[in-house]
This record gives C-alpha cells, sequence and structure tokens, in this order.
C-alpha cells in the first residue's frame, strides 16, 4: 500500500512538472510570437504607382539596392496602364488614399495634383539641390513649393533601322528635304518609311514636338510664343503643321487606326524603317528584337538651322500629402537623388537620368544626351502649353487627328491652337 501511494505521489509531481513545462513552453511562445510581431510593426510598407508597367522588373532592381540600406522599409511598385493611369491615380487621390509614392507626369498634370493639395511639399529633401532649375520646374507648385524629384530627361528623335538604311545606301539627312527624299526611296522600295499612328492623339503632340521645330524655327519661335510676341497662327507654326500633313503619303496603311503598340510592332519587325519617338523605347524595342539594329538622327531643319533633338523633364516622384509613412517615403526618394541611383537607372532603364553629370555605358544613350546637350528644343505642348480645359495639348492632338481624317485644314488646327491658347495663357491675351 506504501509504496502504492508512494508511487502516486513520484507520478503527480512529475504530471505537475510536465504542466509546469508546457506552461513555460506556451509563454515562451507567446513572447516570440509577441517579438515576430513588434518585428512587423517595425517594417513599413510603401507603394509606389507609375504608369511605366513595362519598367516593372527594373524598378524591382532599384528596389532592392534601396532596401540593402533600408531592410525596414519595404517598397512595392504597383504601375496602372498608360492611358489609365490619370484617371485611376486622381480617383484615388479624391478619396484620401492612392500609393504613397507617386509618379507625376510632368509640368501641368503634376503641378495641378500639388495645387489640390494632393501631394506633400520636398523643399527640406536633402539632394535636390543637385539638379537646376530648369529640371525642378516640372513638379514646381504654383506657391513656389518643392513637390517632386526629377527622374529622367526624355528625348524625341527618329530611330531608324541600320539596316535597311545600308541595304539602300541611306545616310543620315542633314536637311528637310534630304529627309522627304529619304521617305520617297523608302515607299519606292516597298518599306512604310514611317511608323507612326494617328489612334492615339499624344502620338501627334510628340511626333509635332519634333518635327515642328524643324519648320517653326525651335528655340526663337519658343522664346516669342511664350513672350506673347507672336501667335499660332504665324506662317511659322502653320508652316510646321503642314509638314505634318505632308507626311501622309509616309505613313502606314490605315494609320487612323494604329495606336503605339501596331507602330512599335511595325518598326522592331522591320516593316518599316523609321520611328519618331521617345527616347524611353530603346529598352523596349531591344527587347522585342534584339537582333534590331538600332539608331537615330536629330530632326533637320527645313529653315537653315542646326537639327535638334526635343527634350524635357518626363516625370518626378512626389509623396501622397495622406500618406501614413511619409518619412520613409522620404528616404526612397532621397535615393533618388543620388549618384548611386543615377547610375543605376542609366544602366538599367536605358534612359538620360536627370541627375547632371551621370553617363551611360550604352554607347546609344550616351548619343542621345551629347546630341540634346548639344541642340536641345523644348518640348513646346508638354512644357510650356499643357494648361487649359481642355489644355492646349489636348487641343492640338484633336485637331491633329482631324486633319489626318481629311476634316480640318493645317490652318483650322492652327486657329484652333490659338483659340484654345488664349483663353487661358496670360501672355496670349494681350
Amino acid at each position: 500500500m506504501k509504496s502504492l501511494k508512494a508511487f502516486t505521489f513520484i507520478a503527480l509531481l512529475a504530471f505537475v512538472f510536465i504542466l509546469s513545462a508546457c506552461s513555460s513552453d506556451s509563454e515562451a511562445g507567446g513572447e516570440g510570437d509577441g517579438e515576430g510581431e513588434n518585428a512587423s510593426e517595425d517594417t513599413v510598407k510603401l507603394t509606389m504607382g507609375s504608369w511605366r508597367t513595362e519598367d516593372k522588373e527594373s524598378y524591382q532592381k532599384v528596389i532592392d539596392k534601396f532596401q540593402e540600406e533600408n531592410p525596414n522599409i519595404e517598397v512595392e511598385f504597383k504601375p496602372s496602364k498608360n492611358t489609365e493611369y490619370n484617371t485611376i491615380l486622381n480617383t484615388a487621390l479624391k478619396s484620401g488614399e492612392g500609393p504613397d509614392i507617386i509618379h507625376l507626369r510632368p509640368y501641368a498634370p503634376g503641378i495641378e495634383l500639388a495645387d489640390n493639395g494632393y501631394l506633400e511639399p520636398l523643399d527640406d529633401l536633402e539632394g535636390l539641390d543637385k539638379f537646376p532649375e530648369s529640371s525642378l520646374a516640372a513638379s514646381k507648385g504654383s506657391d513656389g513649393k518643392q513637390y517632386g524629384v526629377p527622374l529622367n530627361i526624355s528625348t524625341t528623335q527618329i530611330f531608324y533601322n541600320k539596316k535597311i538604311f545600308e541595304e539602300l545606301n541611306l545616310e543620315e539627312p542633314k536637311t528637310w528635304e534630304e529627309f522627304m527624299q529619304i521617305n520617297k526611296t523608302l515607299k519606292e522600295e516597298g518599306y512604310t518609311p514611317i511608323s507612326l499612328g494617328t489612334k492615339e492623339g499624344w502620338l501627334l503632340s510628340l511626333a509635332h514636338g519634333m518635327i515642328g521645330p524643324a519648320h517653326y524655327g525651335a528655340n526663337e519661335f519658343v522664346d516669342n510664343i511664350t513672350a506673347g510676341e507672336t501667335s499660332f497662327t504665324s506662317d511659322k507654326f502653320v508652316n510646321s503643321i503642314k509638314a505634318m500633313d505632308e507626311l501622309k503619303p509616309y505613313l502606314p496603311k490605315n494609320y487612323e487606326g494604329l495606336g503605339m503598340e501596331d507602330i512599335r510592332t511595325m518598326f522592331f519587325t522591320g516593316d518599316s524603317a523609321m520611328f519618331p519617338m521617345g527616347s524611353w523605347e530603346i529598352e523596349v524595342l531591344r527587347e522585342m528584337n534584339p537582333d534590331l539594329e538600332l539608331d537615330f538622327f536629330p530632326m533637320p531643319s527645313a529653315v537653315g538651322k542646326e537639327p535638334t533633338i526635343t527634350t524635357w523633364v518626363d516625370g518626378s516622384y512626389a509623396i501622397n500629402a495622406n500618406s501614413e509613412h511619409k518619412e520613409a517615403a522620404k528616404k526612397f526618394l532621397q535615393f533618388m537623388t543620388t549618384e548611386e541611383f543615377g547610375k543605376m537607372f542609366t544602366e538599367e532603364f536605358k534612359m538620360i537620368s536627370a541627375i547632371p553629370g551621370i553617363e551611360s555605358e550604352d554607347q546609344l544613350v550616351n548619343d542621345l544626351g551629347k546630341a540634346a546637350d548639344e541642340n536641345s528644343t523644348p518640348y513646346l505642348f508638354l512644357v510650356h502649353f499643357s494648361g487649359g480645359n481642355p489644355s492646349t495639348k489636348t487641343t492640338i492632338e484633336t485637331e491633329l487627328q482631324g486633319m489626318y481624317l481629311g476634316e480640318r485644314t493645317p490652318e483650322q488646327v492652327a486657329e484652333a491652337v490659338q483659340k484654345n491658347a488664349e483663353s487661358w495663357y496670360e501672355p496670349l491675351q494681350k
């Protein structure tokens, strides 16, 4: 009996010991879970909005580099389709939502977001002093405060298929007459000379942005029109619209129904020989056709001036005024002002960084940068005339679409542009 009691007592002690151990393990596990929750709470998650769906892989490399030094800040790049981005972003911002970090459209659209109170001022951000005022102006609010970090300098020029040019013994044109002769030769040889469609209006303002200066005289006209000393109904500007009209025979068949995807495909597959487009397409074209022999030439002048490259700050990054993680977002934007970021951006995206002095190992990108430094002219309707409702930029797009449909004359296009600009641009209201 005694031995049975002793056994029972020992068993009871063992049971109590096991319960105690389990309780301790449970508490330790609870503390471990708590530590995990605290670590999770210390990690800030940022969202980054943009229209550059094609750059997702490159942006992830940039984010990975940033997170090497900032492991507690996670950044998710969430782009929207180019043609839908503005609507998606504006709807979100009006609801007090939207991404923490916002890719701003340059000039008027981005400045409008700042003026409406949707963006956080960045005047105290370290690194902004690296950028020239001309670049900062693309995202400076009407209140004089800075709201964006300039990302890149975009250029427009004529890309061409070197293999086709060599096959037909064609050389880069130095005058407008030589350019038109190249178009004629290409068409006679069975190629579509110029890969351009009119379905999407922005393609037309972009094309005019590089073709127009060859006829209205580039920077001299820009200075005069912005000062209100000439008009869009002047002979110089009307001639720039006539030049667009003269290119009709050299565009693809059914150009009225062709958009960006269509004309890009025509060029990288070799169906067309020339592509009037922005520098952001370099890497896209190479990915679509690694064997494409790609080069460019500046737009030759029709009025005896130097050939020109059209340039502008093509986007900046800003912070959502309603973001709950502004300080973390500022760290990311500060990273975007560094030479490290500038070099990485240039190499990964094959674009010209807005940070001065950054060179690329890519010869084509470097050549574009040098050409832009030597003979640049601004993208007139984006930089100076993207205001108004509808904007003057939108007006020239819709009017040019009408011209290509045979519903407008060049003179009517110019008159509509002038009327719109007078409705909001004070120097033209004299």
